[in-house]
């Protein structure tokens, strides 16, 4: 399998970006990228999209409570219950899939989001060694982890 450029890399960076920017107005700071290992630490709140076809493997974004209450906040809603944190989160991971099948092409298949609850370590499945975006959002941590590869 081939690797991901840094410009497939870029595509992720830029659709949190973006995501929140048009979401509440404030840009989020990314904090840092790198290579994570093969278990993946994240926060409370997690979303994950797999993908097929011509790329394999899967994208988490990690959020805690905190900000997802205020994005929802920011959204209008003021039922801040367990189910609407998690569709939270798993609307932010189908918006980075979604931008991605426009990067990547029509062939990608992406599942629909999984979300889940709990800092639990995520084992990555396609790549020992996968990318991790942190970034900072109106004082609250978050990351996107990419465990994908071409085929």
């Amino acid at each position: 399998m081939a690797t991901l450029t840094e410009d497939d890399l870029r595509m992720f960076v830029d659709a949190v970006k973006h995501y929140l920017k048009a979401t509440t107005g404030q840009e989020p700071e990314i904090t840092s990228a790198f290579l994570g290992d093969d278990n993946v630490t994240g926060h409370e709140y997690n979303g994950i999209v797999s993908f097929m076809g011509g790329y394999s493997g899967q994208i988490l974004v990690s959020m805690p409570k905190g900000m997802l209450h205020e994005l929802l906040i920011f959204q209008h809603e003021s039922n801040i219950t367990e189910s609407n944190l998690l569709d939270a989160v798993g609307e932010v991971a189908n918006t980075l899939a979604g931008n991605a099948r426009k990067v990547f092409g029509p062939d990608l298949d992406i599942s629909v989001p999984t979300r889940l609850r709990g800092a639990n370590g995520i084992t990555a499945r396609v790549r020992q060694r996968p990318y991790v975006i942190t970034f900072r959002w109106n004082r609250h941590p978050a990351l996107v982890c990419v465990d994908l590869e071409r085929r």
